[in-house]
């Protein structure tokens, strides 16, 4: 038994103890609370001036699939398929490097469960995968199984990336178009799958793509839409809607100036990254400011590097959106609970509760400092990361 105290304990999801302990057994949380006895013979690791709280999650990166480090000339990454506009059959899984240089580096950081996610070069680019960042050496043995995402995307990246060898998705009315018809092909494609259910001569003739996409328009799979300009972002959810898809806005960059309309479906949200030059028009309103005021409408706000090793700083950046608008509540939730839920894992992780993966990070100062460092990084229990004296 592994215990941690005198830190002050941030558990998100409940009270938070300014000199609490939190008790560890094998690869879960068994206590949590200011007067928690620590049973004899417990190695006790003594938080005393630093901050406890759940292990980090980011719910939107591309850790691994960046390939880094990246050679010179580099070498196509592995993150979009650009063979074609729609491949909802590729895997972000079948792309994970257990030995990636990003991964030790995010890991230190006190990430402890990251999403994996195609990029956003097609419409259509894929099913994320969900992984802790165990050191261990197979992307089996990180996997969070049963949490796969189809990845689509709006807006410039695909359009620049066809439109430009004067292949559609040429127009952002071609790409709606082509994602629309791919999905209606799917729903028949199910439809046809269920009618074989009961007659087998009825089932369609096997096709990898469509095949992928059944629990999408079943409503079984969740769908992450790429999406930063406002029209992009209604597009996107008059797609989700048209095909009942359960569906998050993944940036969603120019969320602030439809409010209205994203609080009406209560839509979850993943916004970041936060610190990109207007490098195309999609992003010119990037603004720091756009957290805090989805968070205080009451969207549910997950927070985003976007990044590969670089997801190591997402930390201090959710300190300059705590300075624009964002409460501490909120920006403790946008990296711990809120993505868990994205990610449908906020009954296992997220926060530091009785039964939960023991998932810790502990920070030497406040943990959206600059100035802070983690110093202590566990994944299912097993420290994994320590320079604590």
């Amino acid at each position: 038994m592994i215990a941690i105290t005198n830190g002050k304990v941030v558990t998100v999801t409940g009270e938070t103890y300014e000199k609490g302990t939190v008790l560890v057994e094998n690869d879960k949380i068994v206590a949590v609370g200011a007067d928690v006895v620590v049973p004899e013979g417990a190695e006790v690791i003594d938080a005393e001036g630093c901050w406890v709280m759940p292990g980090l999650i980011d719910p939107h990166t591309h850790i691994s699939n960046f390939n880094e480090p990246r050679t010179m000339p580099s070498p196509p990454m592995d993150g979009n398929e650009m063979s074609g506009p729609i491949q909802s059959h590729v895997r972000a899984f079948d792309a994970v490097n257990p030995f990636d240089y990003a991964i030790d580096v995010v890991r230190k950081a006190g990430f402890s469960t990251v999403c994996i996610l195609p990029g956003s070069g097609n419409p259509i680019g894929g099913t994320g995968t969900v992984i802790k960042l165990r050191n261990v050496a197979t992307a089996e043995e990180m996997e969070i199984p049963g949490c796969e995402q189809m990845k689509f995307a709006m807006g410039e990246n695909p359009k620049r990336n066809y439109g430009s060898e004067r292949k559609a998705p040429m127009t952002r009315m071609g790409l709606a178009a082509i994602t629309r018809e791919t999905l209606k092909k799917a729903v028949n494609y199910s439809n046809k799958l269920k009618a074989a259910e009961s007659d087998p001569s009825k089932a369609p003739e096997w096709d990898a793509k469509l095949e992928a996409l059944v629990p999408v328009v079943r409503g079984e799979m969740r769908c992450r839409f790429h999406a930063h300009r406002s029209d992009d972002i209604m597009t996107a959810i008059r797609l989700a809607e048209e095909f009942h898809l359960d569906y998050t806005i993944e940036h969603c960059t120019e969320g602030f100036m439809i409010v209205d309309a994203l609080k009406k479906r209560n839509v979850p949200v993943t916004i970041g990254p936060h610190l990109w030059g207007p490098s195309k028009q999609e992003i010119w309103n990037m603004t720091l400011e756009n957290s805090g005021i989805l968070a205080n409408a009451g969207l549910q706000v997950s927070l985003t590097a976007d990044e590969g090793s670089k997801t190591a700083f997402l930390p201090a950046t959710i300190g300059l959106l705590i300075r624009n608008g964002l409460s501490e509540a909120d920006a403790f939730k946008g990296v711990t609970i809120n993505p868990a839920k994205t990610l449908g894992l906020e009954k296992r992780i997220g926060s530091l509760e009785v039964g939960k993966d023991a998932d810790i990070a502990i920070f030497d100062g406040y943990p959206f400092s600059s100035l802070s460092l983690c110093c202590l990084s566990m994944i299912d229990g097993k420290v994994v990361h320590n320079t604590m004296k």
